[in-house]
């Protein structure tokens, strides 16, 4: 098992094979609404994941327009830590519930699932890492604002590069959990995982 993750580390996938979304194919995206099975469950997955997308791009936007002069250091402040927090927050709850709650329920579901969701849990820890990362350069970036131009820059330049990384492992992850969660859910029904 650990040789199939570090084959399919986050970092490096550009999407998982068929033989782990096994479903994919039966269930293609553009078809997940129709079906007869798609709920409340798979609508608010869907939600939740479309909120991290954009909490992430809002906090990309505010460290643009701040390292390019167009939002003050004051304001700069103000907007990105409580949007921060907050993000941080939102990613970390939902990973806890899907590794206590959801992905067991999934595992359970067909033995073929064991795979995908061992690697999405790995994801996880990743992106746990990485989310440290941008916290600890978010830090150094308020940390440096009283300091001077000099001293922001550099540390606002580390935090771009390291939750540019963060976005990137939670962009790739949450496409690839889709391709896994909601083709499973309308396979088996939302009941079975709820």
């Amino acid at each position: 098992m650990a040789e199939d993750l570090d084959a399919w580390l986050l970092a490096n996938r550009l999407g998982i094979p068929d033989t782990i979304a096994y479903l994919r194919e039966t269930y293609p995206a553009p078809t997940w609404r129709e079906h007869h099975n798609f709920g409340e469950l798979a609508d608010f997955w869907l939600r939740v994941h479309a909120s991290l997308r954009e909490q992430g791009g809002q906090l990309q936007k505010i460290t643009e327009a701040f390292r390019e002069g167009t939002l003050d250091a004051t304001t700069f402040q103000r907007t990105f830590v409580p949007r921060f927090n907050h993000f941080l927050r939102h990613l970390e709850g939902h990973h806890q519930i899907e590794d206590s709650a959801y992905f067991p329920k999934f595992r359970a579901l067909d033995p073929r699932m064991q795979t995908g969701f061992d690697l999405l849990e790995n994801d996880h820890q990743l992106i746990h890492g990485a989310l440290l990362s941008a916290l600890e350069h978010a830090r150094l970036v308020v940390a440096a604002l009283p300091r001077g131009a000099d001293s922001v820059r550099s540390a606002s330049d580390d935090y771009a590069d390291s939750t540019n990384r963060l976005m990137a492992l939670l962009a790739r992850h949450l496409a690839d959990e889709e391709d896994l969660v909601i083709p499973a859910m309308l396979e088996h029904g939302e009941r079975s995982v709820g």
